[in-house]
């Protein structure tokens, strides 16, 4: 049975990379009435990196476009973290989730993204639709 969240925040920014610590600061903030470890924060702060780079350097290549982000928790300290992009979605969904392979053509990035944000949460959900965007959805359960 799905739980009602107790909170819920929206968060619509730039697809820059200047706003990634932004969004990794607004996200661990707003679970803070949920107390969690030094680690579980810091788990968040990644995956929320992660999946905010990936809207920056890939969905919208060379474009601009917007970051939605949402976020909730509910009271069995369930936190679900919903990273949505309208940009160009991804080709090959099964090959972007294997570790060490990106679509980025200049080599510099590791192909870790979605390795690190499963890797991180208890569930990861991937929706892509090409041309249309991504929608990253991950969950963790705080102690």
């Amino acid at each position: 049975m799905k739980k009602k969240p107790v909170n819920e925040m929206r968060l619509e920014l730039d697809a820059k990379s200047v706003n990634e610590s932004f969004a990794r600061y607004a996200v661990s903030a707003f679970i803070c009435p949920l107390d969690p470890t030094v680690g579980e924060v810091a788990d968040i702060r990644t995956v929320v990196s992660e999946a905010v780079t990936n809207c920056v350097v890939h969905a919208y290549r060379e474009t601009e476009g917007r970051i939605y982000i949402t976020v909730s928790w509910d009271d069995s300290r369930r936190v679900k973290i919903k990273i949505k992009d309208k940009g160009c979605g991804i080709e090959d969904l099964e090959q972007s989730m294997q570790p060490f392979w990106s679509s980025d053509p200049s080599g510099e990035r590791g192909g870790m993204g979605f390795t690190i944000m499963s890797s991180f949460t208890d569930k990861l959900t991937v929706r892509t639709a090409k041309g249309k965007g991504t929608t990253v959805t991950m969950v963790k359960k705080l102690v």
